[in-house]
């Protein structure tokens, strides 16, 4: 039977006929979205279905055909091979999926952040301005951990903005952005970042038994002074404690380009006995996160839960292994928001939280003109969920 969520667009007129293409990188994601609206659409009434503002409403797929052939040179060209006039057009790309190659030259190249976000450049020009609208969903936004400008340097993810506005995009979706100000770079565009807190919670509550969700036994942890709002948002829907590090660095040392990290000083309440919720928007390397899971054993924590968007490990999962191993961390949860090793898929620690029914919701929503904002404040979804969870149903 259809939700609440899948119900509330049946009156609405759509902008356009809906169309999805998914960037090579994102074809996984892409295919899962891609269900769920096929789905949906195949079981919603409504008795305009049959008019013209419907036409092309209900598909086997919503997927265009599109790609990105290259030359031996390593150059290459957006192609679409069929036809997108008057679309909706929703492009999926993540640029982080390093496991994509190309040739060059005869030798494999690894396809980095430029050459994806190039790529979808390519399509977006193949477009050539026949779309109705253009809504580019990139969970992580390119180039996001350049924000602001500290020194004499480029501000990257606010160029690219800007050139992805004047190539005809109108709406940008992205996920947990590192610093959502950098909106402010196209004022007048539309530009959306997703919180997942709601499909955290889902995951750490299905796959975790008998957490007892109040302050006197668990926390949430902001491991730095740059992600407190979220760990606020966090604490306070959850009802929790909120605890915080901060680095302490040696700033008469530059080591790397940046002061080198002295300890990780916490401010909160004792974490004893609790359970704790670290939650961050990304694991790069992981070394920080770590090191404040160690610092939180150390300091008496029960169990150590890291929830975070995306799972960079840049560093290998080798140490996440060792921690997990020596009982220092419980679970790992990141998002399919981005390319997930098969390794990392089958750690016994590591929780994956599929983000595509929520995407299906939100370009569902899109297309028919209808708010955003339900999907955006999950409070009561997240507050349904705790008394689920509190009664002994999963």
């Amino acid at each position: 039977m259809a939700n609440r969520e899948e119900k509330r667009n049946l009156e609405t007129i759509p902008v356009g006929s809906l169309g999805i293409i998914s960037l090579p990188g994102c074809k996984p994601l892409g295919e899962k979205v891609d269900q769920y609206l096929v789905k949906w659409r195949a079981e919603r009434e409504s008795e305009h279905k049959e008019s013209l503002a419907f036409a092309g409403y209900q598909r086997e797929s919503y997927l265009l055909d599109a790609k990105v052939p290259r030359f031996g040179s390593g150059e290459a060209k957006g192609q679409i091979l069929e036809s997108v006039r008057g679309t909706d057009l929703y492009l999926l790309v993540d640029v982080l999926n390093y496991s994509m190659t190309y040739s060059l030259c005869g030798n494999e190249n690894h396809m980095s952040p430029d050459d994806h976000y190039q790529d979808l450049k390519r399509i977006i020009a193949a477009v050539g301005g026949k779309a109705r609208r253009i809504t580019v969903i990139m969970p992580f936004l390119y180039e996001s951990r350049q924000h602001k400008r500290t020194s004499r340097e480029s501000l990257d993810c606010a160029l690219a903005l800007q050139e992805l506005v004047s190539m005809g995009v109108d709406n940008i979706i992205t996920f947990d952005a590192h610093d959502p100000r950098v909106q402010n770079a196209i004022p007048l565009h539309g530009f959306e970042t997703v919180q997942p807190a709601y499909q955290f919670i889902k995951g750490l509550l299905r796959n975790v038994k008998d957490l007892q969700l109040d302050s006197s036994h668990m926390m949430v942890i902001s491991p730095d002074e740059g992600g407190m709002g979220r760990a606020v948002f966090f604490a306070n829907v959850l009802g929790l404690d909120l605890g915080m590090f901060y680095k302490r660095r040696d700033y008469t040392k530059i080591i790397n380009g940046r002061n080198p990290i002295v300890a990780h000083e916490f401010l909160g309440a004792s974490v004893e006995g609790k359970d704790v919720i670290i939650v961050d928007d990304m694991i790069s390397s992981g070394e920080s996160m770590l090191d404040t899971a160690k610092e939180l054993k150390r300091m008496k924590a029960r169990k150590v839960f890291i929830c975070t968007t995306f799972g960079l490990f840049t560093g290998g999962l080798k140490k996440f292994d060792e921690y997990y191993e020596n009982g220092i961390i419980d679970r790992v949860l990141t998002t399919n928001l981005i390319y997930q090793t098969p390794e990392l898929l089958s750690k016994p620690y590591y929780i994956n939280v599929d983000m595509s029914k929520y995407i299906a919701l939100i370009i569902d929503n899109l297309n028919h003109d209808a708010s955003l904002s339900d999907l955006l404040n999950p409070t009561g979804r997240i507050n349904r969920l705790l008394t689920k969870y509190r009664a002994g149903e999963r």
